[in-house]
């Protein structure tokens, strides 16, 4: 009978274990920036199709929170996934801009990119009641430029000093939220000026117009020509972008397309996530991304085909190891240092 027993635990506890093994998940934790942000559409959507379509998978959203502090924890292995920049890793393997007093540079080193993507067009947005019609009216009015300490409102903020001359806190007031507050207070018209570096259309900007006329500030050809905004353009991650007239439908009274300045951004991983894990998210989220165009229009500005525009990060051997599979030649600034 004790024999009997003893056999009867053994084999509960073997299935307990198999039990156990079969629902075990790899926990993964990404970190975006806030709603409201073109980042925070792009990755969470990458975790819900991940998570939708493979049962061994969990990614575990934190949004809140800025880049540069997110690729430090990255770095250090305190999170597995994060929205990385070309100018942020830039800063940081020059150790300049806010990691001037890190240890940047080596922190760097333990980084990868899983692809990088249109971060969109850099949106001004004011009501069209407002009188504002240029970004030289910003003179003395309340700013939501970007999240305090990322590089958004760094980028925002030259931007404006470089067409107008105008410095925020001297001329204007430039307000310290997050993504989310701050389009929460734009509809609410606490904010005369909403900077948002977005894919067309967004939806935080929808929002607003469903109710609200409208009007998106652009730059001239001939201010983008201006070697003051050109070094915008010219950054890492930087481009010229168009928003079409009617993009926010009626309420947009913008008769023509508005010029601006554009860029790149990508979801990073640290270096210590497996490759096997990474592999399996990355085919993942391309193999059913198409499927979900339909029903989120921005996500076409989301292709394979930019997975390494103005890459300046080493590819996770992860996704290297898709793209290679599905054809694609890996640039030398996607390779991993000898």
């Amino acid at each position: 009978m004790f024999r009997k027993s003893l056999i009867a635990t053994a084999a509960a506890a073997g299935l307990l274990l198999a039990a156990t093994g079969a629902g075990a998940k790899d926990f993964v934790k990404m970190s975006t920036l806030g709603p409201g942000s073109s980042p925070y559409l792009v990755m969470s959507t990458f975790a819900n199709i991940v998570n939708q379509n493979m049962s061994d998978i969990e990614i575990q959203v934190n949004a809140t929170g800025a880049a540069p502090k997110h690729a430090v924890q990255a770095a250090q292995g305190k999170i597995d996934m994060f929205m990385t920049a070309p100018i942020v890793h830039a800063f940081m393997k020059g150790q300049k801009a806010m990691f001037k007093k890190k240890d940047a540079p080596e922190l760097s080193k333990n980084l990868r990119t899983l692809f990088n993507f249109p971060i969109g067009v850099y949106h001004i947005v004011v009501f069209a009641d407002s009188g504002i019609t240029s970004l030289k009216d910003i003179k003395g009015k309340t700013v939501f430029l970007g999240s305090p300490t990322g590089a958004a409102a760094r980028i925002t903020g030259g931007l404006v000093k470089a067409v107008t001359g105008f410095e925020k806190g001297k001329d204007y007031k430039a307000v310290k939220l997050g993504w989310g507050a701050a389009s929460q207070a734009f509809q609410d018209k606490q904010l005369n000026f909403y900077f948002n570096p977005t894919n067309a259309p967004s939806p935080v900007i929808s929002q607003v117009a469903l109710t609200n006329p409208i009007r998106l500030l652009g730059l001239s050809d001939e201010e983008l020509k201006d070697p003051k905004v050109r070094k915008f353009i010219d950054r890492p991650g930087g481009a010229v972008g168009t928003i079409p007239a009617g993009t926010y439908g009626k309420n947009q009274v913008n008769k023509g397309d508005v010029k601006s300045i554009a860029a790149f951004v990508g979801v990073g991983v640290g270096k210590h996530v497996s490759e096997e894990l990474v592999y399996n998210m990355v085919k993942t989220f391309w193999t059913k991304i198409r499927d979900m165009e339909g029903e989120t229009p921005w996500l076409r500005n989301i292709k394979v085909e930019d997975a390494f525009t103005e890459l300046n990060m080493p590819l996770h051997p992860g996704a290297a190891k898709y793209y290679k599979e599905i054809g694609l030649t890996i640039p030398e600034a996607g390779m991993l240092p000898k």
